[in-house]
């Protein structure tokens, strides 16, 4: 069985890391549901139902063959048209990132587009995507933690260059994981 964080390759074909990377969801947008990749099988476990009328305001996944400091594979976005099914694989083009301080640890998630989504293709920069919507991500994140008893700082979304070193470093942690047999 194919193992979604190990054995799915973040690399496009005809564009570069980090700048473009596949994703696997495993929440689409609008869901109540929080899901987790269990590290062990590669199968997708229900964490739990979300405790108050929130909803994820993006496809929500991760980057294969990364290792956050959190020590789970880095958290993605991907805005686009439609909710995408858990466990697809997106391409998508990072634009940004937002920073949590999460129990006193960073906590990034990298937002990005759907590639060949025409209603995201002019996203190219964080600069140019709606304000609003850094204030629902923003507010999103606050509100299911507080619900959960857990305080967590959200900082200010930073531009693609920032979310390219996070991914960059990302793709290194997971690598020296990988070759001292600790992942």
């Amino acid at each position: 069985m194919i193992h979604p964080w190990h054995d799915v390759r973040p690399g496009l074909k005809n564009a570069p890391l980090p700048t473009h990377f596949r994703s696997i969801i495993e929440i689409p947008k609008g869901s109540s549901n929080k899901y987790e990749l269990d590290k062990q099988t590669g199968m997708l476990r229900l964490d739990r139902v979300l405790s108050s009328a929130v909803y994820y305001p993006a496809n929500y996944g991760f980057i294969p063959q990364t290792l956050a400091e959190d020590h789970d594979p880095l958290d993605v976005l991907v805005f686009c048209t439609e909710k995408v099914p858990t466990m697809c694989i997106c391409e998508a083009r990072a634009i940004g990132v937002m920073t949590m301080i999460d129990d006193g640890d960073p906590d990034h998630k990298i937002i990005s587009v759907l590639i060949n989504d025409s209603e995201f293709e002019e996203y190219q920069t964080i600069q140019n995507f709606p304000k609003h919507t850094f204030k629902m991500l923003k507010r999103f994140f606050e509100d299911y933690k507080q619900l959960e008893g857990k305080q967590v700082e959200v900082d200010e979304i930073q531009p693609a260059e920032r979310a390219h070193e996070i991914i960059e470093a990302s793709l290194a942690r997971y690598s020296e994981a990988r070759q001292s047999g600790v992942l």
